[in-house]
């Protein structure tokens, strides 16, 4: 943490933002006709999340987003990342749309505006409308037809006032942890089931993108607008040199980022994962139009969001897929897959209470290993955060550590810029406290305390002022 000045290399376009998912902080689970998602229905089941936390309230920015907004301006944001609820425009997934869930966005999207914060809309962070989910969900290419008429009505309804979108959240963890782990709905086990529902996604994606392009030729969404797709960026070293290890980090490499990356920044799946998937289990089957839908939309950006490195090893014995969601720190497991890899722990890296390696210069490093791939694509930080137990000093909420682990990513993201990286803005994940999902809300990583014991009544956290200094002097003071 410091506050020195110093010559900032961040352009004066550069977008200082911070992010958030519907799910996770809006609350209103069933208000003015939302319909429910399959995180609605799921995280009501005994035992699937931490002490049965769900979404029903969460931080209720459904009803005190004016109040929200204002934060976000005095923290001087010139962007605001967050996501729709697709159950909340359309309650059956498809069909008629409710009011009052276009005019929630409208005002939201207003509100934004007329204190100079830029929205990026993320169409879909994992809240899946349940009645999709009850004809097979991303398995059921209806699914697919479903989201590009949810992608036109949104474009058609605010597509006038907002330039940047994206298309999906994170693959690897809804298809990852839905279909492969059965910790995220819908709870299944099986790699078949999810490799074509993960192909789904990318077909669905193909279809939004082509629909931008479309609004755009004609006018409907600005011309300036651009489009993305946002996945995990997790950069995976080998534990040791040993041939194994090293062919171990290969397939991590393969299977965890090549595999989600490729059919949206080259328009086609890794042809030697592709042939090994198809030689194992029949899929991903296509239909006759899907190739050429994925080689003629590719994305104009790629949001990444940047947690945490993963050391790997060869793993000949390890079948885990329990991850660390309690917070004491140490209680993980080697996750892995037997016969493929394994993540390990290095003795010698810093770690959350979460076993996540806290490993700045990983933001910078991933991204040149995607530009060495890729070519030249803008890039938004979409997610980059310190989950932790935030420590309350005589009521003011001092997270030093968060300002420590976000000083030492942006400096990265700092030297990504200066070694050719186009890096268009950074958004720390989140602005306010809010559900992290399996975890409940003991763990934290807003700007702005949630006190859930005093009416959702908010707080500006010591990070709250410091990033306030990180934007007014565009990255020169952090």
């Amino acid at each position: 943490m410091t506050s020195e000045k110093r010559a900032s290399a961040f352009p004066e376009s550069f977008l200082w933002g911070a992010a958030s998912a519907a799910y996770q902080v809006e609350g209103a689970h069933d208000a003015d006709g939302k319909g429910p998602s399959i995180w609605d229905i799921f995280s009501h089941q005994p035992g699937t999340t931490h002490e049965g936390t769900n979404g029903d309230i969460a931080a209720d920015h459904y009803h005190r987003f004016k109040e929200d907004v204002a934060l976000m301006a005095e923290a001087g944001l010139k962007s605001y990342r967050f996501s729709i609820s697709w159950p909340r425009l359309l309650p059956e997934g498809r069909g008629e749309a409710n009011p009052a869930g276009i005019q929630f966005y409208s005002e939201l999207i207003d509100e934004l505006l007329k204190h100079g914060i830029k929205p990026m809309i993320t169409l879909y962070h994992w809240d899946l409308p349940q009645a999709l989910q009850d004809i097979g969900g991303w398995e059921n290419r209806e699914t697919i037809e479903a989201f590009e008429h949810y992608a036109r009505l949104c474009y058609e309804a605010f597509g006038d006032r907002v330039e940047l979108w994206s298309t999906f959240n994170e693959t690897l963890i809804f298809i990852g942890m839905g279909y492969f782990t059965g910790a995220h709905p819908p709870g299944l086990t099986d790699p078949k089931r999810g490799i074509q529902a993960c192909h789904h996604v990318f077909i669905a994606h193909a279809k939004a993108v082509r629909l931008f392009r479309h609004y755009q030729a004609q006018g409907r969404v600005p011309t300036s607008g651009q489009i993305g797709f946002v996945n995990v960026m997790q950069p995976h070293d080998p534990i040791t040199d040993s041939p194994e290890d090293v062919a171990a980090c290969k397939m991590a490499d393969d299977l965890l980022t090549h595999w989600l990356y490729d059919p949206v920044l080259k328009g086609e799946y890794p042809p030697h994962i592709l042939n090994m998937a198809q030689l194992t289990w029949g899929v991903p089957e296509f239909a006759p139009e899907d190739e050429d839908l994925l080689k003629d939309n590719i994305c104009d950006f790629i949001g990444v969001n940047y947690y945490k490195r993963e050391w790997v090893a060869a793993n000949p014995d390890t079948d885990n897929t329990k991850i660390n969601t309690t917070g004491q720190k140490g209680s993980g497991q080697a996750f892995g897959f037997k016969g493929l890899f394994k993540f390990v722990r290095n003795p010698e890296s810093t770690y959350t209470d979460w076993d996540w390696e806290i490993y700045p210069q990983g933001l910078c490093i991933g991204m040149m290993r995607l530009k060495e791939r890729y070519g030249d694509i803008p890039f938004y930080i979409t997610e980059n955060g310190l989950g932790a137990k935030d420590p309350i000093t005589d009521g003011e909420v001092v997270d030093d550590p968060r300002i420590d682990y976000l000083s030492g990513h942006i400096a990265a993201a700092e030297d990504a810029i200066k070694q050719g990286i186009d890096v268009r803005g950074y958004y720390p994940w989140s602005f306010i406290d809010l559900l992290s999902w399996l975890n409940g809300y003991q763990k934290q990583y807003g700007f702005v305390y949630v006190d859930r014991e005093n009416g959702l009544a908010r707080k500006r956290k010591k990070s709250f002022f410091w990033y306030q200094g990180v934007i007014e002097s565009n990255g020169a003071t952090r």
